[in-house]
């Protein structure tokens, strides 16, 4: 199991990480993805690597800049 746990600027409350948690969810290596608008992290575990480029661009899509 892989675990990344990324900076993430702009998410202000719980729905912030939902939307994130939801788009990550749509790709197939991932596991589980926990946000944390409070420390500014996401948290993914996958199965298997998971194309970083993938990751920034679909949060970077709703809005929220990756560090």
């Amino acid at each position: 199991m892989n675990e990344i746990i990324l900076n993430v600027e702009g998410m202000m409350c719980g729905g912030c990480e939902k939307r994130i948690e939801n788009a990550l969810g749509e790709v197939k290596a991932i596991k589980n993805v926990k946000a944390n608008h409070e420390d500014g992290t996401v948290k993914i575990e996958s199965k298997k690597e998971v194309d970083m480029n993938i990751i920034k661009e679909k949060i970077e899509n709703l809005g929220f800049k990756v560090k």
